[in-house]
């Protein structure tokens, strides 16, 4: 993890260092916040994340503006309106798939709502990574995403039948359903610090 660290602060990202998920909720709470100061809030699917409870407290906080974009009482194109809204809001959270030693930061969409939040738009971004997304490079991230990521992400909506749903791994389907469809390698923060890395201690998300 002092290694990622290291080379990811190289590459311009902001990265702090923490044993676990509380206290990666903590270490948000305490600095993190009061130093961005966002009026807006948002956020990209993500375990990791959802595994610091750092969502819940902000949905909490009645003075941010928290929009949601997965909420399934909502139409799908109120939801496609609302993941619009958040490429523009002051602090965009998530995780990432594969972060290499080399510092490198590896993600993978179905419809490029959460990397388009990472890459442009939002004024801070926010990724919490557990120790398991740590590879030693590109091509050891990207066979991650295949073998393990989209598989396990796809268990997660019994509703999609895509081939990785029944076999566990990927076939590089053409099914209309298919998750793997953006990809994203950030090799520098521009500008940097705008990304925020906290690399957490545990085993979290897929």
């Amino acid at each position: 993890m002092n290694t990622t660290k290291a080379a990811l602060e190289h590459n311009g990202f902001e990265v702090y260092l923490c044993g676990s998920a509380a206290e990666a909720r903590e270490l948000f709470a305490r600095e993190m916040l009061p130093s961005i100061e966002p009026q807006s809030v948002s956020y990209g699917d993500s375990e990791t994340l959802k595994g610091t409870r750092i969502l819940e407290d902000l949905k909490a906080n009645k003075k941010i503006l928290f929009i949601e974009t997965f909420n399934m009482d909502q139409t799908g194109k109120e939801r496609v309106k609302a993941r619009r809204e958040a490429l523009s809001v002051d602090l965009f959270l998530t995780g990432s798939n594969a972060v290499t030693e080399r510092g490198q930061i590896l993600n993978m969409d179905m419809t490029g709502n959460r990397i388009g939040g990472i890459v442009f738009g939002p004024r801070n971004v926010v990724l919490t990574v557990g120790k398991n997304k740590i590879v030693k490079d590109l091509e050891e991230g990207m066979e991650r995403i295949k073998t393990h990521c989209a598989p396990g992400n796809i268990k997660r909506h019994p509703n999609f039948q895509t081939p990785c749903q029944k076999t566990g791994s990927c076939v590089n389907c053409s099914s209309d359903q298919r998750i793997c469809n953006v990809w994203s390698i950030i090799e520098k923060c521009y500008p940097k610090r705008r990304i925020k890395v906290i690399l957490i201690g545990e085993e979290l998300g897929l």
